[in-house]
């Protein structure tokens, strides 16, 4: 195999974060979104003990069916906040990437807590359709009404970091859909109170069900990508490609890969094969920076050749 160079400078490496691109950055929620998340995981865990309490109360399964929902979403948030904890831990002699891929880890606990959360929803819910019981809506409206009010406030903490850190922006989309189901609840309450259609609740739970599965279906898509080491969302891997066939001097490019580091900051690898032996130190560098600058990829390591011996690595189906 002919003379390799890689650049390890960390400046090439790009450590700091993202400038740019595909929506990406490597600052793992600023510390101020530590207060964020104690503020939302204290509301909800509040407002899941009175939603599970007046359920009971008023024999009702949706507001059963939503304080499940909410706790699954207080475990989603612990388990996010921890894995924010954990991506600002340096790296070690054993963990030398750090512990950012814990983000990944949590999306998909995440998902599967959600998933299994759902399946006794729908589960109860079936059984209610053959044996329906009464429902005092009254009570399910003012307990969802507070619902709706939780987690507005919940997705209004999260409001100001959704559009720089995918995590973040999670947190938001998840609260305030669930602000959207809290208000179907509150309708189905308002018409079982005015039409005595008992089997309007399961029928909301059911919807609710849905509701919850469309959401849950792309984070456990993602996030089992994420977790197999694939090209992350927003990155084309041909364009990345394409761009570095264009470079000045390059003749070949091959053994690339992208993949994410968490499910904020990217890491990429690639073989340069150049038309001369020059290595220079400054070409590293700019090769970087535009990656990170165009494509988010802020751990970028380049590795050249001149191509005059055969690289093993060379092959698309040898990794």
């Amino acid at each position: 195999m002919a003379k390799h160079q890689h650049d390890h400078d960390h400046a090439d490496h790009a450590h700091e974060g993202h400038r740019g691109g595909a929506g990406h950055s490597h600052s793992h929620a600023p510390a101020s979104f530590d207060r964020a998340f104690a503020i939302g995981v204290a509301l909800n865990v509040g407002f899941v003990a009175i939603e599970a309490t007046y359920g009971v109360i008023a024999n009702s399964l949706a507001l059963l069916a939503d304080a499940g929902h909410n706790l699954s979403d207080v475990a989603g948030l612990l388990l996010a906040w921890g894995a924010v904890w954990l991506g600002r831990r340096a790296p070690t002699a054993k963990r030398t990437y750090g512990f950012g891929r814990t983000s990944i880890l949590a999306a998909l606990a995440n998902a599967v807590l959600l998933l299994v959360a759902i399946g006794a929803i729908a589960w109860e819910a079936i059984r209610r359709f053959e044996a329906p019981q009464p429902v005092e809506g009254g009570t399910v409206m003012v307990v969802a009404a507070i619902g709706i009010v939780i987690n507005t406030a919940t997705a209004l903490l999260f409001m100001r970091g959704r559009k720089g850190d995918i995590n973040i922006r999670g947190a938001f989309l998840h609260m305030a859909a669930d602000a959207g189901v809290s208000a179907g609840v509150v309708v189905a309450g308002l018409v079982i109170t005015m039409t005595g259609w008992l089997w309007l609740d399961p029928v909301v739970s059911l919807v609710i069900v849905v509701v919850i599965a469309l959401g849950t279906w792309g984070l456990l898509k993602d996030s089992v990508a994420m977790a197999i080491d694939a090209v992350p969302p927003g990155i084309d891997r041909d364009e990345v490609f394409s761009h570095l066939q264009g470079l000045e001097g390059v003749k070949e490019v091959h053994d690339l890969h992208i993949w994410p580091l968490s499910t904020t900051s990217t890491a990429l690898t690639v073989h340069l094969v150049r038309s001369d032996d020059r290595i220079d130190d400054a070409f590293t560098a700019e090769v970087a920076d535009a990656l990170k600058d165009r494509f988010g990829i802020g751990h970028a390591t380049i590795q050249f050749e001149t191509g005059q011996m055969a690289c093993d690595l060379e092959p698309d189906h040898v990794v």
